[in-house]
């Protein structure tokens, strides 16, 4: 007997059946089969804009970031702009892996793989551009406070830029070292059905020496309820800490109480879209439609409407705080000229659209069980919150305190490759993942295949008797 009650109208989280040698079949055949001819295009148009994207940073290396569109007014622009976005897709992974472990929710099973995976390889791509802001990157260790060739210089602890860097470097320390805990009974498995030597010795390193033993099991999951532990606070610490670089300031619109929730809402609502895309995609290339059901995409645009919900009690609270205030600079910022009417009204308008406009339409049952609608709101979400960061950024430097310091930005081709390039590279390093190591945690999976959904499919059968 199970534990685990069942809701007698529960819908199963693994449909078709399945078998323990069906699960291991499906999640193994991706790995072991050949690489098809999508997937290569794919490869090759990722690497591609990579390659663009490489060669734009090194320009900027070697000629300075005045390369950019940055001036004396907005000297954050698409760099600052991009970084913020690319840590808030990775803050799902850590809330589906950490978090719903410590919930027990067993939906996650199918879909906290490539979450995590998602966020390792979103904040590589944040921790590029920082680092290339610096204009000289050959100091950039200068920012941890290590002995050096200047005696004691150290970093400005005062500084939330320097809380960015512990609190990202620690976010990636110990999400890389959960996802990697989490792969290693799949890699045993991967080593037993291995046909080549070099892929057996590879994946026998990779395996840690797991045999499956009640010892292993143990081990494997005490450690996970460990590591939950310190990623939960994680999930709220870092985008807390990537907000305090705008809190603390004095610039008018970024000096709120807000920001704190309002970034940690808008990082999750931003990380399922993007959780939702990625896995979409995989479940129709791989063929895990039994795996991936239409129960956890529902559940995911359930998570999506709740967060949108709090990111627009953010920016009302926003509009609200810049009347009540009572600071005329923050009414010009907001209630004015400000952004919905001002030179960068476009740029509004596309977060508003995209952020609260096209998400309400999951408040509908049919439209979050509707897979192309899905697919289509989760790239619109991921467009409206990268307009939410430029709003943010560029609006409120646009319009300082001296009239006279006024100006709009532009970005170059500099700025738009460097940004096109962590795309590129955020996808070669996705499809290389789908091919070698299992989408899909097949361990987890076995875990609830008796007991999930039992009630429902007996229902069913004698329904159709």
């Amino acid at each position: 007997m199970s534990g685990h009650y069942e809701a007698p109208i529960r819908e199963p989280l693994i449909i078709g059946h399945k078998t323990y040698h069906d699960i291991t079949e499906d999640i193994a055949r991706p790995i072991e089969e050949r690489a098809g001819k999508l997937w290569w295009i794919s490869l090759y148009a990722a690497l591609v804009l990579f390659l663009y994207g490489f060669g734009c940073i090194a320009y900027t290396i070697g000629t300075g970031i005045g390369a950019w569109g940055l001036n004396r007014t907005i000297n954050w622009g698409w760099d600052i702009t991009n970084f913020v976005w690319w840590v808030g897709i990775g803050h799902a992974g850590t809330l589906i892996s950490a978090v719903l472990l410590l919930f027990r929710q067993r939906w996650r099973m199918s879909v906290n793989r490539s979450a995590e995976a998602m966020t390792i390889f979103a904040v590589v791509q944040a921790a590029i551009f920082p680092v290339i802001h610096m204009g000289r990157v050959w100091v950039g260790y200068w920012v941890f406070p290590l002995p050096n060739q200047f005696g004691s210089l150290w970093g400005n602890f005062n500084s939330p830029l320097l809380w960015d860097v512990f609190a990202i470097s620690t976010y990636f320390s110990v999400s890389t070292v959960f996802w990697f805990m989490g792969l290693i009974p799949d890699f045993a498995m991967i080593r037993d059905r291995a046909k080549t030597p070099w892929t057996k010795k590879i994946y026998t390193f990779l395996a840690f020496g797991w045999g499956g033993k009640a010892k292993h099991w143990q081990r494997f999951e005490e450690l996970s309820l460990v590591l939950a532990g310190l990623a939960t606070p994680l999930v709220f610490s870092v985008h807390t800490t990537v907000s305090f670089d705008f809190a603390t300031s004095v610039i008018k619109g970024w000096h709120s109480t807000i920001y704190p929730p309002y970034f940690v809402a808008g990082a999750i609502f931003s990380g399922f879209a993007m959780v939702q895309t990625l896995l979409l995609i995989a479940r129709k290339v791989c063929h895990l439609e039994e795996y991936i059901t239409m129960y956890h995409i529902e559940i995911m645009n359930i998570v999506i409407v709740l967060t949108g919900g709090m990111v627009t009690v953010a920016y009302a609270t926003e509009y609200f705080i810049g009347w009540y205030s009572g600071s005329r600079f923050e009414d010009f910022t907001y209630l004015s000229p400000g952004a919905a009417v001002g030179p960068y009204w476009w740029a509004f308008w596309s977060l508003i659209i995209c952020n609260l406009v096209i998400p309400a339409s999951f408040w509908f049952k049919r439209a979050r069980t509707n897979i192309i609608w899905t697919f289509i709101v989760a790239l619109i979400i991921n467009i409206g919150m990268w307009f939410e960061r430029f709003d943010i950024i560029v609006i409120n430097l646009s319009r300082d305190y001296l009239p006279g310091s006024w100006t709009m930005f532009k970005p170059t081709i500099i700025d738009v490759g460097v940004y096109l390039g962590t795309i590129g590279f955020f996808s070669v390093l996705f499809l290389l993942y789908a091919r070698t190591f299992p989408v899909i945690a097949q361990a987890e999976l076995k875990s609830i295949l008796k007991i999930s959904g039992e009630t429902y499919k007996a229902k069913e059968g004698d329904e159709h008797h």
